[in-house]
């Protein structure tokens, strides 16, 4: 079961129960709970005999208790012991008890209020002002009759109900069948059931049998029990019609029959109500809508019945020679009556469970393992069990050995979606094909393959995947499944089936389409592993991403990405022409916060703020991303969702790539200031110093992310990977290591992405501004010395000497304006703010140990202590507010407290308690919020 229908199903357990869901005690506490605890296809064996038992002496009707659980046994309801088990634990919990007690009273008196009262109908009333006649009597009783009856009808309508119920299976089953002739279900006569109802010459010379002398009378109760073991009706033994459907069989004998042969024909005759439930069985199961194993299990019932028919004509030629009493034949059928006692209970089974396939075969293994000790029973029961498992066990080789299903009537364990296909796996932003394409279907497992069901299903997958290759798969240990009460035999045929296919497929995979170096090439470039080629497209695409996303050219980008490819060390990866550029309509920021909010309590918070992608006027660099060409069956480790978190973790390396180079620039320019005057480089030192701090923070977060993320978990990928036994393995590591990436780079949070996005931004817009200011400085000087001046070499000097004192007279001016000064200010204390929010963010998410290794960027941007003695202060004020705002309400619930209680005092030692939210002071020109 997925996780989403564990906390559906939860959730709905809650509401019924009328539980209030806290932070605390929710749907996803018991969620995770129980699927830490949940076996998957494994059946837990419980012994319920103690449980049935505790619960029926807690229970005020222990009688229907154990009979309704005797019912749902019989009709082999799956997970019916275990159900019974967890019972049995609730009796002794009082608390639950009461609450279900409560509950269930509440929704009796909801029920009760809107139900009205039972009707009698209108075609039993007598007509309004009138009163009942001798005829509508007998109308009355007529009908009563008719529903006291039911089903008990001639055998035509009994095929007419058979062929419903066909039909009826077939569109619930989904399956395509052969279309049968109507005089199949026409022709009442087509049996070897009994035939009811059905008009045909009597005989008029029967005579009542206490008429004739006792010889006389055991002879001719002789030939009619003959007939009535070969499901016909005799003279004085006559069928009774069905009542139900699967009922047995009754029968009406002439009660003038002498009284001790009475008794005896009395213990004979339910050989023949159980012949006349095993052929019914026959005859319906043999039909094309109940399956494969279903029509074996027939036909090995089939088989049995001729054997049971051959001792019948021995018997009759006992009888035609004289040789044959009540107590001999009753001597003769004893073997026979336990066979089809047997038979007619496995029928009933299957019928009352309504079983096909894998239930079918639960069943007779449940039948065969309860007769331990009886030897010609469990004789009978592994013969039964053997020849239904022939079908299912043709289909489980083929799938094991082959890779391929052929299953037409939807019988096997494992199910083929055929709407989904390879094709979807660069398309989709899941893993539908290689989780859902073949899946289990748990109705269908048989419980002595439980144990391998999930090993059945991936033997068959690699070998699909093998096969779509164009490779022809011949297993070397592939043999004959045969079913036996030791599980082990044929575990051993799986075991080395699942062996052969795991490690073919993974040679494939790794070997002939050299996986890891695919792998490794992608982390090249979308995990900036090649510094120089990323430092030469960033160089050569500048101007191209300054634009905004209509005016950009994939062509020339797609070109300028193949010159930094050729002409860095890029070059010698073979797998270089698979890399291709991307331009997506939206940003980082919009696709995590997209993602991150699915199903969680911000989703619908969220969805009001979020614009329009076509409302968003993306530049190239917001929208720019790479891509990667991938072919089956690589595909199916490097599909679209595993790219698409390549290629968020592209987007925010390349993001913060993009403002250290921002502020390197900042840098460069800012040599220039060389040439101010002492006042005026000391104003302009706040700017330089905050660049500083900036590029500081950018560099050792990037640092971070690279060395202290993306290596470790790279290296331990690459560990793994040595040690890998099969694909699904491959699949796990390959996800772990992308989750641990995106969750270490902060992109799984969404509180701190949203902080470490702000702080990108103030650096970018600081950047801008400053970059800005040395441009028009630029202009401006360029403006006053254009045509100042010689052109003559040897007046260079004074020429400088005049830049530098028109450079530095600007300057003085910009610098002695408060707009500048307050310009930087709000820089700088949006900078620190936002930088001390993320520390605190960090600190609250390590001591919950939802991020240990985000320590790591905390010691380096804090290596001083300088960033810790503003997060304590900040600590010990909101303590303080914590304190203060709970003692007011406090006093303001139950009255006014002594004025000593309330002596707030901080303690000496008061250190920063992290997990608290900073107050943000009012934004200001220059902020981004």
């Amino acid at each position: 079961m997925s996780e989403f229908k564990v906390h559906h199903h939860v959730n709905e357990l809650m509401n019924q129960l009328k539980v209030r869901s806290t932070d605390k005690v929710g749907p996803e506490v018991y969620t995770e709970m129980l699927l830490k605890n949940t076996t998957p296809y494994i059946t837990t064996n419980v012994s319920a005999n103690q449980s049935k038992r505790k619960i029926a002496e807690a229970s005020k009707t222990p009688i229907e208790f154990l009979a309704k659980y005797d019912d749902l046994k019989s009709k082999n309801v799956r997970d019916l012991d275990m159900l019974v088990f967890l019972l049995s634990k609730l009796v002794d919990e009082d608390q639950v008890k009461d609450v279900l007690e409560r509950t269930f009273k509440d929704k009796a008196d909801a029920q009760g209020a809107t139900t009205a009262p039972h009707e009698i109908p209108a075609q039993l009333t007598a007509p309004q002002g009138s009163k009942f006649t001798p005829q509508n009597v007998i109308e009355i009783q007529t009908q009563l009759r008719r529903l006291k009856e039911g089903p008990a009808v001639s055998q035509v309508t009994s095929s007419e109900m058979l062929r419903k119920a066909l039909r009826e299976k077939q569109v619930q089953r989904n399956v395509n069948v052969p279309h049968q002739p109507d005089w199949l279900f026409q022709r009442s006569c087509l049996t070897m059931d009994f035939i009811v109802g059905v008009d045909g010459p009597t005989d008029s010379n029967i005579v009542p049998l206490g008429s004739l002398p006792t010889m006389m009378q055991e002879h001719a109760i002789l030939d009619d029990i003959l007939c009535c073991m070969q499901g016909i009706e005799g003279k004085y033994i006559l069928a009774r019609a069905l009542t139900e459907r699967y009922a047995p069989k009754e029968f009406m004998i002439d009660q003038s029959l002498d009284s001790s042969l009475l008794e005896m024909v009395k213990r004979i005759l339910p050989l023949a109500s159980n012949y006349s439930t095993v052929v019914r069985f026959i005859e319906e199961k043999s039909a094309f809508e109940y399956g494969l194993v279903n029509h074996a299990l027939s036909s090995a019932m089939r088989t049995l019945v001729k054997d049971y028919m051959m001792l019948v004509t021995q018997l009759e030629q006992q009888l035609r020679v004289g040789n044959l009493s009540l107590q001999k034949l009753w001597f003769y059928i004893q073997p026979s009556m336990k066979t089809l006692d047997i038979m007619a209970s496995v029928a009933n089974s299957i019928n009352r469970g309504e079983c096909i396939g894998g239930a079918v075969l639960s069943m007779l293994h449940e039948k065969t393992s309860s007769f331990i000790g009886d030897v010609k029973g469990q004789e009978l029961c592994l013969y039964l069990t053997q020849s239904a498992c022939v079908p299912y066990f043709e289909i489980l080789e083929k799938w094991i050995y082959k890779g391929i299903i052929t299953d037409p009537y939807s019988e096997f364990l494992i199910e083929e979606n055929e709407t989904i296909h390879k094709e979807k796996l660069q398309e989709e932003y899941n893993d539908h094909y290689w989780e859902h394409h073949y899946s289990i279907c748990r109705e269908r497992i048989p419980v002595f393959l439980e144990l391998v069901a999930v090993k059945i299903l991936n033997t068959g997958k690699y070998l699909n995947v093998v096969r779509q290759c164009g490779r022809d798969v011949k297993c070397p240990n592939a043999e004959e499944i045969v079913y036996t009460l030791k599980e082990k035999k044929y575990f051993e045929h799986i075991e080395r089936a699942y062996g052969y296919s795991s490690k073919l497929l993974l040679n494939l995979l790794m070997d002939e389409k050299e996986l890891m170096a695919r792998i490794r090439s992608i982390k090249h470039y979308f995990l900036l592993d090649k510094g120089d080629f990323i430092v030469q497209f960033m160089d050569m695409t500048e101007d191209e991403m300054k634009q905004d996303l209509e005016n950009i050219h994939p062509t020339r980008l797609e070109s300028l990405l193949e010159l930094a490819l050729r002409t860095s060390t890029a070059n010698v990866d073979p797998f270089k022409d698979d890399l291709k550029v991307d331009l997506l309509q939206f940003d980082l920021i919009t696709q995590m916060f997209t993602i991150l909010s699915i199903e969680t309590n911000m989703e619908g918070d969220y969805k009001k703020f979020i614009s329009d992608p076509t409302d968003m006027h993306l530049s190239g660099l917001e929208s720019f991303s790479f891509d990667y060409v991938v072919k089956w069956p690589v595909s199916l480790v490097l599909n679209r969702k595993a790219l698409t978190r390549y290629q968020m973790l592209f987007r925010h390396l390349f993001y913060t790539k993009h403002v250290e180079r921002q502020l390197c620039s900042v840098w460069v320019g800012n040599k220039t200031a060389k040439m101010y005057s002492i006042q005026s480089a000391r104003w302009y030192s706040a700017a330089f110093a905050l660049r500083q701090r900036m590029l500081n923070f950018v560099q050792n977060f990037e640092y971070y992310m690279m060395f202290e993320v993306v290596e470790p978990s790279w290296h331990i990928f690459q560990t793994n990977m040595q040690n890998v036994s099969n694909v699904d393995d491959v699949l796990a590591y390959h996800s772990d290591f992308l989750s641990d990436c995106l969750k270490d780079c902060m992109l799984t949070n969404p509180q701190l992405l949203k902080i470490v996005h702000k702080l990108m931004m103030v650096c970018v817009t600081f950047s801008n501004f400053i970059q800005r200011l040395g441009h028009t400085t630029e202009v401006q000087m360029n403006d006053l010395l254009g045509d100042s001046g010689s052109r003559d070499r040897s007046r260079t000097t004074e020429k400088h000497k005049q830049k530098a004192k028109v450079l530095s007279e600007h300057v003085d001016d910009l610098v002695r304006n408060e707009n500048f000064e307050r310009t930087i200010g709000n820089f700088d204390s949006n900078f620190s703010r936002l930088l001390l929010e993320l520390l605190d963010k960090i600190m609250e998410f390590t001591t919950s140990n939802e991020g240990v290794k985000l320590l790591n960027i905390l010691y380096r941007l804090d290596f001083n202590g300088f960033y810790t003695e503003k997060l304590e202060a900040m600590s010990a004020e909101r303590a303080a507010a914590t304190l203060d705002t709970s003692a007011h309400s406090s006093e303001s619930s139950s009255g006014s407290w002594p004025t000593s209680t309330f002596t707030m005092t901080r303690p000496e030692n008061a250190r920063y308690v992290p997990g608290k939210h900073l107050q943000h002071p009012p934004s200001t020109s220059g902020s981004i919020s």
